[in-house]
């Protein structure tokens, strides 16, 4: 089996070039130690510093909502609008929290609905491809999913290195190991072996292994094929589950959907329109919460022009 190498600390990244991060990601420690209104309040502050900086983004958001979204309101966008501006600040705390928080501070904030699913797949024996979207709380989504019933994780190194040890050791608190996301071989032995692989099939990756499916009323968005490929070599079942910030005062909930019963096997077309139905769910337990400011729609079928200006 290939397993991700695991990254290990030097002397090297003490280097100066490497102070910046070291700064950042200390700075992320010590604010995770700090109340959590005070977490809510400075993370919203921050998705609004942020959005004035980098108004591109705002755009971006804007745009996906009214792609995704053509009926609704002004007014009911301009409200999800404002709110996932200050969840995107407040995801950089929630990192924080789930590299960093001890086990029970976790336990204290997240609840959970339908891990009867995933104990009854693990008493067959069975692998689990788990659906997971980008929701701005991801990161601690993994991590209070892995205290419960730890699983696999699909890893993207970090360019920088320095990032990359701290990212992959706060990943690895709540995963039994971690796999390359090119390891399609590890991902299949995983699965085969009866292990829950973490699988995030919601954004643009673009034309490689991939097909134009139907997702929310956008007819052609880019989806991968990746999903059929690994549930048919693996015959594993397909869960999706949603991690959802309840209210400000910091309560989770994690919900984990019914296993997908009715997997168009041997279809990537049809597999990945399924597979965005239940994409469409997860994001729908709260809007608000889900990454907006991916160009989710960028590559468009052959002759097409951009949906963004």
């Amino acid at each position: 089996m290939s397993k991700f190498i695991a990254p290990t600390f030097s002397k090297s990244l003490l280097h100066p070039r490497y102070w910046l991060v070291l700064l950042m990601v200390g700075i992320m420690y010590l604010l995770s130690w700090l109340p959590y209104f005070i977490q809510f309040r400075l993370g919203q502050g921050l998705g609004r510093l942020g959005m004035r900086l980098v108004k591109g983004r705002k755009a971006t958001i804007i745009r996906n909502l009214e792609l995704c979204f053509p009926d609704m309101s002004e007014e009911e966008r301009n409200a999800i609008v404002k709110k996932n501006i200050d969840n995107t600040g407040l995801a950089l705390l929630e990192t924080s929290m789930a590299w960093f928080w001890p086990d029970i501070r976790v336990e204290r904030h997240v609840k959970y609905e339908g891990l009867e699913h995933i104990h009854q797949l693990e008493a067959e024996g069975k692998g689990v491809l788990l659906i997971a979207v980008h929701s701005l709380n991801l990161e601690l989504g993994a991590r209070a999913f892995g205290m419960q019933t730890p699983g696999v994780g699909v890893y993207r190194p970090n360019n920088n290195p320095c990032f990359d040890y701290f990212q992959y050791n706060g990943r690895l608190r709540s995963n039994k190991y971690m796999i390359d996301r090119k390891d399609v071989k590890g991902m299949l032995h995983a699965l085969r072996s009866g292990e829950r692989v973490w699988y995030a099939p919601d954004h643009d990756y673009g034309r490689r292994r991939s097909t134009f499916a139907p997702l929310f009323a956008v007819e052609n968005a880019c989806t991968t094929t990746g999903t059929s490929l690994l549930v048919d070599a693996s015959h594993c079942a397909v869960v999706p589950f949603a991690m959802i910030r309840n209210t400000d005062s910091g309560q989770y909930t994690l919900k984990v959907f019914p296993p997908l019963d009715k997997f168009p096997h041997h279809d990537p077309d049809a597999a990945a329109a399924y597979v965005n139905k239940a994409v469409e769910r997860s994001i729908m337990e709260a809007p608000e919460q889900y990454m907006w400011l991916h160009r989710r729609f960028k590559t468009r079928p052959e002759g097409e022009p951009s949906l963004y200006k």
